[in-house]
């Protein structure tokens, strides 16, 4: 009978301490949503990469769905080379420059927007198109996001 008490006992805890860690977490979350993060590297020929990412107060499906509306409907220069609702990502492409979105749940109503591209030399300061992109889709959600670090 002491053996099933300690076991009870040391159970409550785990539970406890997790649902504490998964609280924290999204603590953590909400106080950086709306911040957009970037990252890029050019190489001297002019190739390279760039990402910006945000976590929104949002439903990953609705923001999903409303990136791909919008570039349906806003962008006919952009083609879009596929999208898959199940894992929230849309590939598309705008002449030699490709780019990926992904809109990752982090809670029911906490998403992680990444989106990514490639540079060419061809193209000018290619970061503010990714960044431009996050910040469509945090202006149709009407979600109110800033780049950090500008």
């Amino acid at each position: 009978m002491k053996v099933r008490r300690s076991w009870l006992a040391l159970l409550g805890l785990i539970v406890l301490f997790v649902h504490s860690a998964q609280a924290q977490w999204v603590m953590v979350a909400r106080a950086v949503a709306g911040q957009v993060q970037r990252m890029s590297n050019k190489s001297a020929n002019g190739s390279g990469y760039d990402v910006a990412t945000v976590v929104l107060m949002a439903n990953a499906d609705k923001v999903y769905q409303t990136a791909l509306s919008s570039l349906k409907a806003n962008h006919p220069d952009v083609t879009i080379t596929s999208d898959d609702a199940k894992k929230r990502e849309i590939k598309f492409s705008k002449g030699d420059q490709v780019a990926s979105m992904q809109a990752t749940p982090l809670g029911e109503k906490l998403t992680q927007l990444v989106v990514a591209s490639n540079l060419t030399g061809a193209q000018p300061d290619a970061t503010s198109v990714v960044v431009q992109g996050v910040l469509r889709v945090c202006k149709e959600m009407n979600v109110v996001c800033t780049v950090s670090g500008d």
